[in-house]
Order: structure tokens, then sequence, then C-alpha cells
């Protein structure tokens, strides 16, 4: 058989492959979190958020909504210099996204059941 004929037999028969894959993966909602941040974004999205009492009256007085601390904690990025992660029981981030031409800084305890947010800031 020429060489021709077997990568035309490999790539169709990659290119199901990729197909089934792309299918199955595509229903499963599966991710893949290697990176540091995306991990440490994965962990806190998967537990029950608490606000702190701070936040409670931003959001009576419309300074900030519980929306955007969702979507800075759902698709921000985590500056690791700004995070304590040494501690033993609740480690502490900070989380920063910009959101309508704001830079939005929310500091969360991620410990171990819960992830209690306890400040917020705009640059």
């Amino acid at each position: 058989m020429r060489l021709s004929n077997r990568l035309i037999y490999f790539m169709g028969g990659f290119l199901i492959g990729v197909f089934i894959l792309f299918f199955i993966w595509g229903k499963k909602n599966t991710k893949f979190p290697y990176l540091p941040d995306a991990r440490v974004l994965n962990d806190i999205n998967s537990k029950n958020v608490h606000y702190s009492v701070k936040l409670h009256s931003a959001f009576a007085k419309n300074i900030i909504t519980a929306r955007e601390i969702q979507d800075v904690l759902e698709n921000g990025s985590v500056n690791f210099s700004r995070s304590n992660t040494k501690l033993d029981s609740c480690k502490i981030y900070v989380i920063e996204k910009v959101f309508d031409k704001k830079n939005y800084l929310i500091s969360l305890k991620n410990c171990a059941k819960e992830v209690k947010v306890f400040d917020y800031s705009f640059e």
C-alpha cells in the first residue's frame, strides 16, 4: 500500500475519532483545569459562597451586585502575588477582573467546604 493511501486512511480514522470524542465530551460538560489559576477557580465555584456584612451593605446600597461578584468568581484571574496560599485552614485569594471598565478585586477565604467573600474593591 502506498504512503499516500496510508495517510488518507489514518487521517480519516483520526477525524472520526476526534468527532466522536468532541460529541461525547461536549455532552458531559467535561473540564480540564490544568493551570493553577483554573484549578483555584474551579474549586471556588464548586462550593457554597457566603458574603460578609460589608458586601451585604454594598448590595443594599447598589454599589456592587451579587451577579458582578459571581461573574468575577467564574471568569476572573487569581492574583497569586496578593493571595496568601500558605495558610492551613482557609487560604486567602484575591481574584481580579475588568468588568464595565472597572478593575474588580474580590478577596475571599477558600475553606474546605465553603467560600467566604469578605472584601471587594475597584481600581
